[in-house]
């Protein structure tokens, strides 16, 4: 499989490029290293290794950041 059928597989954090104010943040909080800093702003540069912790989200200061998606693990 290539990598550009794999980033439509699953769902990426998004990024609003007109509320980050760069601060870079998400870059330096990613746990896996899948957001790196590019002159117009962060992009999610290895999106097969995002894990979508949404950390990047809870700790983005502009709210630039969205998982539109949570993640509920059910009891057994």
């Amino acid at each position: 499989m290539d990598s550009e059928a794999l980033t439509v597989d699953w769902a990426l954090p998004e990024i609003n490029l007109a509320l980050c104010d760069k601060c870079g943040a998400c870059v330096e909080l990613c746990p896996t290293g899948a957001v790196e800093m590019t002159p117009a702003g962060p992009v999610i540069a290895r999106p097969e290794d995002c894990t979508y912790c949404a950390t990047c989200d809870a700790f983005c200061p502009q709210g630039a950041i969205t998982c539109s998606y949570e993640i509920v693990w059910e009891e057994v």
